[in-house]
């Protein structure tokens, strides 16, 4: 007979001290750093970028453009790191990963009939299951919002764990939607839980609502796999998503992560950025590095 495994109280989860949290990341936009270290953080945040096409407009040539630039992110400037993936809807992948192959890009998937989650469980695993058939390196789920902010935590902890299951060899990043929880307590709560039913990524948000990603909201998280990783020695990483948008407060993020968790989530099999209006902003930066004047941002692609 097999063991049944005993959940964790997450009702126990730690409380978080707001005014802190948000005195602690604010500290975190108050770096000095050096030219050098600079340009290798704009370039490290570039690496780390899902490039993202999630709109019922999206077609084929529209997915193809988006897999080119994630490979060439600037054609006339030298020794650029590709995107980290792409991330499109799951009737895309196919479409997706014959663009990027062999380039070491990964190809993503948002899946669990996302952004609002509202749909029965089979058809969250017939969602998840057609896009890693369909050759999605990484899915993306959605949290049963409502499931959490009704009490229903072991609910919640069953959904992700038996998505993670669907996912086979595919990593998994949850995404919390913190723009809907409402407390930082909340936050840390479903971190925990997302945690422990075996997120390979936690995320903030799915882009589609407003607040997104902010600097507290991260840090609370990066606190939550920081206190997982102390405990059992296992890695999780993490993905802001949504409302970055400038290179100055990618930088930002990249001092706090490295602060916070470490050296050796500095790479994008650890930390991701979901933030497709991030890129431009990073070549832009760059550019003037490297010549000393802004191009325009007439010459980049939106996508």
């Amino acid at each position: 007979m097999s063991k049944i495994k005993t959940l964790p109280d997450f009702t126990k989860s730690p409380t978080i001290d707001q005014t802190s949290i948000i005195e602690k990341a604010s500290r975190f936009q108050k770096r000095s750093i050096k030219k050098e270290t600079k340009i290798f953080g704009l370039k490290l945040a570039l690496n780390m970028i899902d490039l993202t096409t999630l709109e019922g407009k999206d077609t084929p040539s529209k997915v193809k453009q988006m897999c080119y630039k994630a490979q060439h992110m600037h054609d006339s400037y030298p020794d650029l790191p590709t995107a980290a993936a792409v991330c499109v809807y799951p009737s895309m992948v196919s479409i997706a990963k014959k663009e990027v192959k062999g380039s070491g890009v990964k190809v993503a998937s948002v899946s669990t009939a996302f952004p609002a989650g509202q749909a029965p469980l089979s058809v969250k695993i017939d969602d998840t299951k057609f896009a890693v058939d369909s050759g999605a390196d990484e899915i993306d789920m959605v949290i049963s919002r409502g499931k959490f902010l009704n009490g229903d935590y072991n609910y919640v902890y069953d959904e992700i764990a038996t998505i993670k299951e669907a996912c086979g060899k595919a990593r998994l990043k949850v995404i919390l939607e913190t723009g809907e929880l409402g407390t930082f307590d909340k936050v840390r709560r479903a971190s925990d839980i997302a945690i422990h039913a075996g997120a390979d990524f936690i995320k903030t948000s799915t882009g589609k609502i407003s607040p997104a990603a902010t600097m507290p909201v991260t840090l609370v998280m990066l606190e939550a796999i920081k206190d997982h990783f102390y405990k059992t020695g296992k890695m999780v990483g993490m993905k802001p998503a949504g409302g970055i948008s400038n290179a100055k407060l990618a930088l930002h993020y990249l001092v706090m992560v490295n602060e916070v968790l470490g050296a050796d989530w500095m790479n994008n099999t650890w930390f991701r950025f979901g933030a497709s209006s991030l890129a431009n902003d990073l070549l832009m930066q760059l550019e003037k590095q490297r010549t000393g004047i802004y191009q325009s941002s007439d010459y980049f692609s939106i996508d």
